[in-house]
């Protein structure tokens, strides 16, 4: 099993989740987050005579799921096609292993834990 985690701009979450369901992902957990790339720089607005610094965090969405392996690249296809823009600033995908995955619910254990 693999665990999908894609950060990306908090507008492309429905079309990221839909993507997803056409793809056959069973279920997803979407986490509001904030992040800045490596090259940003807060910056500074200025109104009615004064200067101040905006914030230099990107309102983001993490979007993460499990799936077997052999989905993966389905799954980071349908992630790709729909939230890339082709900007920097688009977003990241990790794909990590999963060794081992339980329901607490019903005790089960493995891939059946994840459907």
């Amino acid at each position: 099993m693999k665990r999908i985690e894609a950060i990306i701009a908090a507008e492309k979450v429905s079309a990221v989740n839909e993507a997803l369901k056409k793809a056959g992902v069973g279920g997803a957990t979407i986490l509001d987050a904030k992040g800045r790339g490596k090259g940003a720089k807060p910056q500074v607005q200025t109104g009615r005579g004064t200067q101040r610094l905006a914030a230099e965090f990107s309102v983001r969405a993490n979007i993460m799921t499990v799936v077997e392996d052999s989905d993966v690249e389905k799954v980071i296809k349908a992630i790709l096609d729909t939230a890339s823009t082709g900007s920097a600033g688009d977003g990241k995908i990790f794909v990590s292993t999963v060794a081992e995955a339980i329901d607490i619910g019903t005790k089960k254990r493995g891939q059946t834990a994840v459907v």
